[in-house]
């Protein structure tokens, strides 16, 4: 597993935000929501050992769509005694095994960024609704794809305490403007990543003090896209 991809779990604690058995107490239900004439399929982790309400956290997937690896994430994320729902931005059944396809669902999804907010609202909303979730303290994480994703629902306002990118391209024709973003924002990606280069990564920082944006950004050096 790649340096990214193991900063997870310490990145996503230090925010302040038919069912089946998988590690301990965990729960996991597989949820078809419909978003305009889409369907699209979701998956809710939660514990029953923490009993309280806790905050919840919304997954976004790679551009590989909603697979095994953003399915794992809610998982090991409620474990940590979060509740977690891995959303779903494609629609039902649109997973990439090859670039040219991925690609291809990247660019039918992010084609107007109001369909995306929508896509995004929706699975916030079903999270929101959960029994076992605090409403008011919701976070977002996202990879590659879905860490564009977070970072522009941050940019659009969207009420969530905090935001977390791994390997996401970090450049958008969307600017947070000051006071605009509710969120605060984590950034984390390769010192070596091609996809995101140095210069990507300048115009964040810049962007979101310009914004007032409460950012942490940790580049690993060395470390490719991944």
């Amino acid at each position: 597993m790649s340096t990214l991809k193991t900063a997870l779990a310490a990145a996503t604690l230090s925010l302040t935000v038919a069912s089946t058995q998988v590690l301990a107490e965990t729960q996991t239900r597989t949820i078809e929501y419909q978003v305009g004439d889409e369907t699209f399929t979701g998956y809710m982790a939660w514990d029953d050992e923490f009993g309280q309400k806790r905050p919840g956290v919304l997954v976004v997937h790679e551009w590989w769509g909603h697979n095994e690896f953003a399915r794992n994430q809610a998982e090991r994320l409620a474990s940590a005694g979060y509740t977690a729902f891995a959303l779903d931005m494609y629609g039902s059944g649109k997973q990439a095994d090859h670039p040219d396809t991925a690609q291809k669902f990247m660019q039918e999804a992010t084609r107007d960024m109001d369909q995306v907010k929508a896509r995004f609202m929706k699975a916030m909303d079903i999270l929101k609704n959960h029994e076992s979730v605090d409403g008011s303290r919701i976070a977002a994480q996202g990879y590659c794809f879905g860490g564009a994703v977070v970072l522009n629902m941050a940019r659009m306002g969207v009420d969530l305490d905090g935001v977390v990118s791994f390997h996401g391209a970090l450049g958008s024709p969307l600017q947070a403007e000051p006071g605009s973003v509710k969120a605060r924002v984590q950034v984390y990606t390769g010192g070596a990543d091609k996809l995101v280069p140095s210069d990507q990564v300048a115009s964040l920082v810049k962007e979101m003090q310009d914004a007032e944006v409460d950012l942490t950004l940790v580049s690993f050096p060395g470390v490719l896209h991944s």
